[in-house]
């Protein structure tokens, strides 16, 4: 029996899968595909809403090309879209990971090619005259397992040569993507938006929070540039919990009608909720439509009271800062990028639709109980899933199992086909299913642990996602493997009735084993590429958003909410697409020198993903936040990681096939070193371009330059960063139109008549129907269920974001001494005027004139009463700033001192704003600049330069402003015309 059970070991401790399990893997995958595809051009012409939304709904000018309805009519507009044009399409980010799955694509050909080429037939020939038939199957004869002696170092030369290809893809794309960068960084989308030329101050000490206070901490780091205007975040409680409840209530009440009232007919029975219990059992049983009309008029006066007793006075830790110009922006934050001026964190300001407001407050003392709370459960994360890991490991090792458990001996006898077939197809199976639900735990505890944008928040995922995928996947999942072949090797032993002595003695063949084991998981590797090469095709088909969105439908019925939501393009995943993507050519690069089929497959599956997410990006998903390509230089990052994991895994194992002592090893080494200096090159040469916009001396010449003034006078900071839960409109309950007269039924009591202006709708007003206790249920006509492609631009364009007024919805109204009053959003509110003073129901002819012109107009400049021409002007300037216009004539000054060139203008700390006098006159003269600054500053021959007077949160009183009369009048240096009242 201990000689039968011996052989049947050694049989099977040969492979991890059989060639049988992975061909039926590869087969299957091939053949769902193949039918997947089919559907897709199938479905598609019928099915637009779902495959081509981007049609319909795009930005401006930036339009999809036109598809064809025939069988393969996506294809040609695949081909012919070349990159410049995606650019103005789909947006840098997209074209950032199409051209990392275009690199990845190319770079995994060539390194397929090389390795089928080079080693394939070397290790065939190998084996075939090395290696007993009985001890070798078709897939162990194209790797690296049993070949020994001089013929390893064809291997070891393969990575060397996989290394200079990276080296060179990645060198020849960074320059390319840093291209691009630049590119955005000077095109108008950029240029004119308010962000661009804001930064954002956190962790700020509680005696600078302030106006003031945020303004004297640049002052004292003396950056080059002023600040036009600041602004200190402001406390709003837990009104955004009691927003997201009351939105949560009335998607909830919809969904409800919908379903009661499905089909134009009143159900048979109300419908009821458990209130308490636990699953189904116990609690108390309540009509669902009363509980959440309730619910809904509870939570709106719980807001109105909350909005009216909010104390705005109140600051937060953080702040915002904007500057003249956009170069000024991004040089002010590079000088100040490794520097914590009092404490403070002072970085380029995000897109405001970017920030997670709920983060942006934490303390420092917060943050790090968080980040210590996420670090535990992230080890509970890693500890729980060795259990699928090891249901994968036994499932993969289904063959020397089998060895040992009766029903999987008979099984494999009886019926090799089926057993070959779960063997092949349940490993990639588990891991794809529970690699389903990582992103969205690695999602969750990155934005528990503080992240303070969307944008850090996928860094976030890909970096502790992608850490988790290797640690895993490849290292675990190959330990459990060596554990499985090591306890095989003990039982045969204790068979064989060694002794313990001998079995310990016996164990100096265990890193023969280990060898062998990570070498055999390459088998499974080839199971699930194909696995993932059929996501890919699925993900294009769509197959379970048209079941899931055709069953709710169905059933339940979908509220105008839905069909709303529904018909916009989806957001793109990136952090998800990126890591999988990355995760695939880790696999395919720490095996490509060991198992070349492995980069074979890798390879196919590249190019697949690389045309079905360039279909997808132009056609379906958008990106919700555009970054400009900013997760490029993590990808190349761990790209590089990853090589230097395939030079370690080779270090290993030739160390094991001679003995570290022989130091043959050592031969593996150098392109790690290669690798490692080859990062230090890459950070030097392209990281500080990349992350900001560094202007020549012309670009910087000529930049547009905004006036304290323009920025001051309409709030432009607070409104643009202001927490959104102080302006929000709530939702108002929709239901379909035809169903209006059947709420008569559903609601007890008087209902009335009337209609509700919905902000969704773009201000539209709609029939709607009061029901008792005053709240307003609105009815949505069929023609205007799907979302209105204008208003779709109008809320996912940048350039006209500064244009639009939000005075109807802002609740601040500014006092004299910098406060605000809080007013119910549906109050009628007016600007309040620049002398001061809360917002007045009577405005001024210029006030009422501003705001109408700014909902028209699509400049980034706030319209000011001399017209707005002047807001050209440059903040810095001097008495003679009538001559500007004469600037052309007067002959180039040279570069600023401490610039290397005039190409590169990162300016030295030593130039320093000087310090304003309190209290200041109007219109102080500040000190000389110790600068000459460009020549879009004009010169005084006897005065010299000067500067623009900082914005100041506080209007000074007309008594300082008549003591001005007496001498002759200040200079108005901010490039504007005195306004009566103002400042």
């Amino acid at each position: 029996m201990a000689d039968s059970i011996g052989k049947i070991i050694d049989e099977n401790s040969a492979r991890t899968l059989a060639p049988a399990a992975v061909g039926s893997q590869v087969t299957l995958m091939t053949i769902i595909s193949v039918a997947t595809v089919v559907a897709f051009n199938i479905l598609r012409p019928k099915n637009k809403v779902i495959y081509e939304p981007k049609v319909k709904y795009h930005v401006g000018d930036k339009k999809p090309p036109r598809i064809s309805d025939s069988l393969l009519g996506w294809l040609p507009p695949l081909y012919r879209t070349k990159e410049p044009e995606l650019v103005d399409k789909i947006g840098l980010d997209a074209v950032t990971f199409l051209r990392f799955t275009r690199m990845t694509r190319i770079l995994f050909s060539c390194i397929a090619l090389l390795g089928c080429a080079i080693l394939i037939p070397i290790d065939a020939v190998y084996n075939i005259q090395h290696v007993d038939k009985a001890d070798r199957d078709v897939l162990s004869m194209l790797t690296i397992r049993d070949v020994q002696g001089s013929f390893l170092f064809a291997h070891v030369a393969v990575t060397y040569a996989i290394s200079i290809l990276v080296m060179f893809f990645v060198w020849r794309n960074w320059k390319e993507v840093l291209r691009l960068r630049q590119t955005w960084f000077r095109s108008p989308e950029y240029m004119q938006s308010f962000y661009a030329r804001t930064l954002a101050v956190t962790h700020v000490p509680r005696k600078h929070q302030s106006d003031e206070g945020i303004r004297a901490i640049f002052e004292s780091v003396q950056v080059p540039y002023p600040t036009t205007s600041v602004h200190v975040g402001r406390k709003v409680g837990r009104l955004p919990e009691l927003i997201e409840y009351h939105n949560t209530a009335v998607r909830e009440l919809e969904q409800v009608l919908v379903t009661y009232l499905k089909g134009g007919r009143i159900a048979k029975e109300r419908p009821t909720i458990r209130i308490g219990g636990f699953l189904g059992m116990g609690g108390v049983k309540k009509d669902a439509i009363d509980f959440y009309t309730a619910k809904l008029k509870r939570t709106e006066k719980a807001i109105e009271d909350y909005r009216q007793e909010i104390d705005t006075r109140k600051a937060e830790n953080y702040g915002f800062a904007s500057m003249a110009a956009v170069p000024y922006a991004h040089i002010v934050a590079n000088m100040l990028r490794n520097k914590h001026p009092k404490g403070t964190n002072i970085t380029l300001a995000p897109n405001p639709k970017d920030i997670i407001w709920a983060n942006l407050n934490k303390s420092p003392t917060e943050l790090f109980g968080n980040k210590l709370i996420a670090f535990l459960l992230l080890v509970l994360v890693c500890f729980f899933n060795t259990i699928p890991l090891f249901v994968i490991s036994i499932l993969a090792n289904l063959s020397s199992i089998s060895a040992y458990v009766g029903f999987l001996s008979q099984w494999s006898k009886a019926s090799p086909w089926s057993f070959a077939v779960v063997s092949g197809v349940l490993p990639p199976a588990v891991s794809a299913l529970f690699g389903f639900f990582l992103p969205i735990i690695m999602r969750w505890l990155s934005r528990f642990q503080g992240v303070q944008t969307r944008s850090q928040l996928d860094r976030a995922v890909v970096a502790r996602y992608f850490a988790f995928l290797v640690i895993s996947q490849l290292v675990i999942f190959t330990l459990i493997g060596v554990g499985f072949i090591a306890s095989e090797q003990v039982v045969n032993e204790i068979g064989e009735h060694t002794s313990f002595i001998g079995i310990i003695n016996n164990l100096h063949t265990l890193p023969q084993t280990i060898n062998q084991t990570y070498i055999n998981q390459a088998s499974y590797w080839l199971t699930f590429f194909p696995l993932r090469g059929f996501l890919v095709i699925f993900d294009l088909a769509q197959i379970l958003n048209l079941v899931w969105t055709s069953f709710k439908t169905r059933v339940f019925g979908r509220t105008p909410r839905d069909i709303r939501e529904w018909t916009q393009p989806p957001e793109f995943q990136y952090a998800i697409y990126y890591s999988n993507t990355l995760f695939m050519a880790t696999v395919a690069l720490v095996f490509a020198p060991l198992a070349p089929l492995v980069a074979l497959a890798g390879a196919i599956v590249f190019w697949m993903g690389s045309w079905v997410y360039k279909y997808q990006l132009m056609f379906v998903f958008i990106t919700k936040i555009e970054t400009g390509g900013r997760l490029w230089n993590m990808m190349v990052n761990r790209l590089l990681v990853s090589v230097v994991l395939m030079q370690m895994l080779m270090v290993l194992t030739i160390g094991l096939q001679y003995g570290f002592r022989s130091f043959m090893w050592v031969t593996t080494v150098p392109p790690m070193l290669f690798i490692i200096a080859f990062k230090f090159w890459l950070d030097k040469t392209f990281y500080e371009k990349f992350m900001y916009y560094m202007p020549s001396e012309t670009e910087l010449r000529e930049a547009k330059v905004h006036s304290s003034r323009a920025d001051a006078s309409g709030n432009r900071l607070e409104k643009r960063f202001g927490h959104p839960a102080l302006h929000t409109e709530l939702f108002s309950p929709m239901v379909h139109a035809k169903m209006m007269p059947l709420l008569a039924d559903v609601y007890k009591g008087k209902i009335g008549s009337d209609t509700a202006k919905m902000d969704k709708y773009g201000g539209q007003t709609m029939d709607a129907q009061v029901v008792e206790g005053g709240l307003r249920i609105a009815g949505i006509e069929q023609r205007d269920l799907e979302y209105d492609p204008v208003l779709y631009q109008r809320d996912r364009g940048e350039l006209d974001w500064d244009a639009r007024s939000i005075a109807s919805t802002a609740i601040f109204g500014h006092h004299h001494g910098d406060s605000a009053s809080i007013y119910h959003q549906k109050t009628h509110y007016h600007p309040g005027s620049m002398s001061g003073g809360r917002g007045s129901p009577a405005p001024s002819a210029f006030d009422r004139y501003a705001a109408k012109s700014a909902l028209n107009s699509s400049s980034a400049i706030e319209l000011s009463p001399l017209g707005q021409s002047t807001d050209h002007l440059p903040l810095l300037n001097d008495p003679g700033y009538n001559n500007f216009t004469d600037r052309q004539n007067q002959p180039p000054h040279p570069a600023l001192p401490g610039y290397p060139s005039s190409d590169r203008m990162t300016p030295p700390p030593r130039f320093a704003s000087p310090a304003p006098q309190l209290p200041p006159p109007r219109f102080a003269t500040p000190a000389p600049l110790q600068y000459p600054p460009h020549s879009g500053m004009q010169r005084s021959p006897v005065e010299g330069y000067r500067e623009a007077p900082l914005h100041r949160p506080y209007p000074h009183s007309r008594e300082n402003s008549t003591n001005l009369s007496n001498g002759p009048p200040a200079p108005n240096l901010a490039g504007r015309g005195t306004h009566r009242g103002g400042y």
